[in-house]
Order: structure tokens, then C-alpha cells, then sequence
């Protein structure tokens, strides 16, 4: 178990990548290797969001408070006025679970993680197939308006500029083998012996 202390697993991707959902079937089919990492934000929660389960729901003023005490391992202001961070202290609790924390963060939250701590962390990129098909699934979600799915489609193609920093690219066509690939990668960086 001591090999999970201190590692991380970084899962990073343009929106409508399919991170979500690799990351949700990661920590179903490793649940005592590893942990949710709940990041900061001072946006207000989405549908069936909870505050201290999907994020840390805080202000504005206390974001930028917790930045001045140098509490985040990394943060950013993803959209203006719109703030996410890790704080230190969650993957601190994760460790202190003989978990190794799995963070879903956007593609710059990634890159800053995997900076601060080379040799600890696993970092992947979940990759679309295609921008196309990335268009196909932001426009199913039917939450976006023409303008904000243009500024989406933008922000990926610029983001899959930066798919070469990560340890691993997992191109996600088909869910299930993006999620084989991206459990056995993880598996091989934490010392997991596959079962015979």
C-alpha cells in the first residue's frame, strides 16, 4: 500500500472528451488504490452537483484568499471570474488514506500538476476522436448555445496543442477500451500486479 502514498493520477482533456466518464470508471473498478480529488470552484453547482462530492463550492473573496496562503497545488481562472483549484490539503487527506488521488482537471490544471510533482504523477490525455465528433457530443449534451459551443470547440482544438506534455495520450473512440487503457496505465505507474 505504501506505493500509493504521494503518487498522483492526473486525467486531463479538452470538454467532451470523455473524461468524466473515464475517470467515474476508474474509481469504480480501483476503489481502494484510488480517490476523488475534490477541486475548488466559485461557480454555483450544476443540476445534481454537491458541495465537498463534485467540488468545493467557495467565493470568490475565499479563492483568492486560499491563492495568497499558497494553499492550491494548482489553480486557474478556467473562464473569467470563474476560479478551480486542488488544494493541497485534499491530496494530503487522499494520502493519508493510503489512496493515491485521481484528479479530473482541465488541460493547463494538468500540465501545472504534473510540473510541481514529475516524478509522483501519471498524467493522461483523453483525446476525441475527431473535433467533429467532439462537436457531435458537446451539441447532445443540449446544454450549449451556438456561441458557447463555438467558444468550447476553440478552446479544445488549442488544448489538443498540448497533448505531447502528457505521459500518456488515450485517444477515446470507443469508451470502454479508453477506460482498459487508461486502468492498465495506471495499474503499471502504481505497482499494481495484474491477478494470474
Amino acid at each position: 500500500m505504501s506505493d500509493l502514498i504521494n503518487k498522483i493520477i492526473i486525467i486531463a482533456a479538452p470538454s467532451g472528451s470523455g473524461k468524466t466518464s473515464v475517470t467515474r470508471h476508474l474509481l469504480k473498478a480501483m476503489p481502494g488504490q484510488l480517490a476523488f480529488s475534490v477541486s475548488c470552484a466559485t461557480r454555483q453547482p450544476r443540476n445534481n452537483e454537491q458541495d465537498k462530492v463534485d467540488y468545493y463550492f467557495i467565493s470568490v473573496a475565499e479563492f483568492e484568499e486560499r491563492i495568497h496562503k499558497h494553499e492550491f497545488a494548482e489553480w486557474e481562472m478556467v473562464y473569467p471570474g470563474k476560479y478551480y483549484g486542488t488544494l493541497k490539503s485534499e491530496l494530503q487527506r487522499i494520502w493519508d488514506g493510503h489512496r493515491a488521488p485521481l484528479l479530473d482537471v482541465d488541460v493547463q490544471g494538468g500540465i501545472k500538476i504534473q510540473q510541481k510533482y514529475p516524478y509522483q504523477s501519471l498524467s493522461l490525455f483523453i483525446e476525441p476522436p475527431s473535433i467533429d465528433e467532439l462537436e457531435r457530443r458537446l451539441k447532445a449534451r443540449g446544454t450549449e448555445t451556438p456561441e458557447s459551443l463555438r467558444a468550447r470547440i476553440d478552446k479544445a482544438s488549442y488544448e489538443l496543442s498540448f497533448k505531447s506534455q502528457f505521459d500518456r495520450v488515450i485517444v477515446n473512440d470507443v469508451l470502454e477500451r479508453a477506460c482498459e487503457e487508461a486502468e492498465a496505465a495506471i495499474k503499471a505507474f502504481l505497482n499494481l500486479q495484474p491477478l494470474v
